[in-house]
Order: structure tokens, then sequence, then C-alpha cells
């Protein structure tokens, strides 16, 4: 069994100026995030003038945070925010969910794309690409607060976690970070490196959507249910039943991408 190494939440404390591990992990995941998409989108097919992503990047907070949070109040706690209304608001006392962040950044890359008249798909593959960087970072700084943390265990991995109970637990959040943050930032590359995808279109938004719900079903077997939801359909979590939709429509994009003609469009400079 390993010793959880109870690392201070807090990473930073300057008089009444507190800053966390996880707003750190949001904005380290947000700058690396940009960063990578700047590398991504400039290279060729370039299918939008990569500067652009610089006023993206605004809309892409606000898509994580606003959607973050409204998604983890209806998908997760609607009973309990519809009693409390002014806590929607208190996100500093935690309650943010990735598949309500994934529809806020859908609906800004929409938005974004239709207002500078861009082709949504190839921004959005580019978005793709990058966002499991932040995703990587967010599951370190979950584990950092020990929060999410697996269910009971006698494997060799197990931990005993501040806010777990005695027994030993598995690790979840960092089995989490290596599939849905590694490993499939790994993917990522691979096919733009190795296979050219910014010429399909929709391609790297398909295999991302697929490959992040498969990464999730995965990992919710070892990750212990929110105890006010517990198991739902099937003895299924709500983690997983979110990512069945994302699992169908990332394989609707991939099969589109796959059978339209590729695209080497190269934008006029002005």
């Amino acid at each position: 069994m390993f010793t959880f190494p109870a690392i201070d939440p807090v990473a930073l404390e300057l008089g009444p100026l507190v800053i966390r591990w996880y707003a750190l992990a949001y904005i380290v995941g947000l700058i690396g995030g940009w960063r990578y998409a700047l590398l991504l989108a400039r290279r060729e097919p370039v299918h939008f003038e990569p500067r652009l992503l610089d006023d993206f990047i605004v809309w892409a907070t606000l898509g994580v945070v606003i959607g973050g949070r409204l998604g983890y109040v209806l998908f997760y706690r609607p009973d309990y925010y519809l009693a409390e209304p002014l806590q929607i608001m208190m996100v500093w006392r935690g309650g943010m969910a990735f598949h309500g962040g994934l529809l806020g950044v859908v609906a800004a890359t929409f938005l974004f794309a239709r207002r500078n008249k861009l082709p949504l798909l190839a921004l959005a593959d580019i978005i793709c690409a990058a966002a499991p960087i932040g995703l990587f970072f967010g599951r370190i700084a979950n584990f950092i607060n020990g929060e999410l943390y697996g269910r009971v265990t006698d494997a060799a991995l197990g931990m005993v976690f501040p806010h777990g109970g005695p027994l030993p637990r598995h690790p979840s959040q960092l089995y989490q970070a290596g599939l849905e943050g590694l490993a499939l930032f790994v993917l990522m590359a691979v096919l733009i490196f190795g296979f050219n995808a910014k010429r399909r279109p929709g391609l790297l938004a398909g295999s991302f959507f697929a490959g992040y719900g498969v990464a999730r079903c995965i990992g919710e077997f070892f990750r212990e249910p929110d105890s006010f939801l517990g198991f739902l359909w099937f003895g299924a979590t709500m983690g997983q039943l979110l990512s069945l939709p994302m699992i169908l429509l990332g394989l609707l994009l991939v099969r589109h991408a796959l059978t339209a003609e590729p695209s080497d469009d190269t934008p006029k400079r002005a």
C-alpha cells in the first residue's frame, strides 16, 4: 500500500491572496493547450489564421468555467441547487463537471467559428488535440486535493485518502490522468504527426470524443461513484452514461472524416 503524499491544496498564500493547485491546474492547462494549439495550427495544411487562437483562449476559458459549473449543477445535483440557487455562483466550494465544460467549449467553438467565418471542424480538431493537456493537469489537481478518489481495493497500488475512510483505495485520479491525459495526448499526436490527420477535418475531433469516452468509462470502473448518486442504470455511473453519447458522436465524426475528400485548403493571408 502506498502512502498518500498529503500535499497542501494551497500552492501559494500571500496575505489575503490564496492560490490553490486546482486553480493553477486550470491556468497551466489553458495556457499549455493554447500554445500547443498555436503550434498545430501553423502546421500544414493551415485551415485558418493561427493568430485567431489568441482570441479564442478567452472564449474557451469562459466555456470551460461556465459550462463546467452548469454541467455539475444540472447533471449531478439539480435538486440541491434548485433549493439553494445562490450556491451555483460559489464555484470556490467545488463542483465542476467535465462533460459540462466540454459542452461549454463546443458552444464557444461553434460561436467563434461562425463569428470569424472559420471552418468549424478544422478549428475543433485543433482544440481537441490540445485538450488532453488540460485534462492531465486537472486530474493531478484532483489527486493533490484528495478528491474523486477510487473504490476500496486490496491491490498493491491502494492508498488511504484523507477523506476516504480507513481503507485503501485506488488512486483513480492518476489512472484517469494517464488515460484521459497522457494516452489521449499521444494518440492525437500520432494522428497529427504520423498520419497527417489535419488533412481530414473532423478526424481529430472524432478521435478525441470517442477516445475520451472510452478512457472515462474505463476510469469509472476504479473511481468511487458520487455518494449522492451512486450507481445508476445497469450499474453504470453518471460519468459512464454521459460518455456514451461522446463515443457515438466521435465514431460518426471519424466516419465522416474518412469518407470525405481530404482538405489541403490554406487561407489567403492579409
